[in-house]
């Protein structure tokens, strides 16, 4: 995907959120996916960090992201619902205005070091797609029209949940594992887990599990729906498993962090 391309599905998703959010008979609906949040915190969180990902960005190389006053932003999100909606567009036009000055290669603090995506403007643009469709789902399943994330959108979302938010050198605490995931659209990955942490890569065709190579765990399903899980807004039984479900389980509860 090119970064004018990422820019346009910044700008496509973050279109979705607002419709979503304007049609909703009133601010203080509750999130479905996020019960102890209201649709107007639901605007007030996306927002702001659309703004902290600016700040990021516009920062440049740094053992950290910016101070919080840097992108905070005055008295914040205001309640009056078409002050929110200038405010939530002011937010998204503000993170790609910085992101078109930055281009894709500006080296970035991430919090994502140790992945194997790089620590980039671009990879900041990529996570901001991909964040933003997950919200919108969740906007949308607030107001009762939740609809599936768009094929293009998911493909690479995707892949970003491996690379990004899976990849990591921390030691995987359980028995070693091959993971494999298949999407219905003809892609498919594989995630290795063991002492030298996860690694992620594609794999060439949606068969190459099958046979002696064949992973310990598979979970197949639409680019969506395997984004979804892995977000945690629908089950993972939506999902087709083959092979050891405990594998999935492990992974759910896994914080490499700690």
């Amino acid at each position: 995907m090119t970064f004018s391309e990422q820019l346009r599905l910044i700008d496509e998703r973050s279109t979705a959120f607002r419709a979503a959010v304007a049609a909703a008979p009133s601010l203080d609906m509750q999130v479905p996916t996020h019960p102890e949040r209201t649709l107007f915190d639901l605007v007030r969180h996306v927002g702001m960090g659309r703004r902290k990902a600016a700040a990021v960005v516009a920062a440049g190389p740094a053992d950290g992201p910016p101070e919080k006053s840097v992108w905070e932003g005055g008295a914040g999100a205001p309640r009056e619902r078409d002050a929110l909606l200038a405010w939530w567009t002011e937010s998204i036009e503000q993170l790609a205005s910085v992101l078109r000055e930055a281009g894709p290669e500006r080296d970035c603090w991430t919090w994502w070091g140790d992945s194997q995506s790089p620590q980039t403007s671009g990879s900041w643009a990529r996570r901001q797609i991909h964040e933003i469709a997950v919200y919108t789902y969740d906007a949308q399943l607030t107001v009762g029209v939740p609809q599936p994330l768009p094929e293009e959108v998911a493909l690479d979302g995707f892949d970003d949940c491996q690379f990004t938010l899976c990849s990591t050198t921390v030691a995987w605490p359980h028995e070693p594992a091959v993971v494999e995931y298949h999407a219905s659209e003809g892609h498919s990955w594989r995630l290795r887990l063991s002492q030298d942490g996860a690694r992620a890569a594609r794999l060439p065709r949606p068969d190459a599990g099958e046979g002696p190579d064949a992973p310990d765990a598979s979970a197949q399903g639409t680019a969506s729906d395997l984004v979804l899980v892995f977000y945690n807004r629908i089950p993972l039984d939506s999902l087709k498993l083959k092979g050891d479900r405990r594998i999935f389980d492990q992974l759910i509860a896994w914080d490499p962090s700690v």
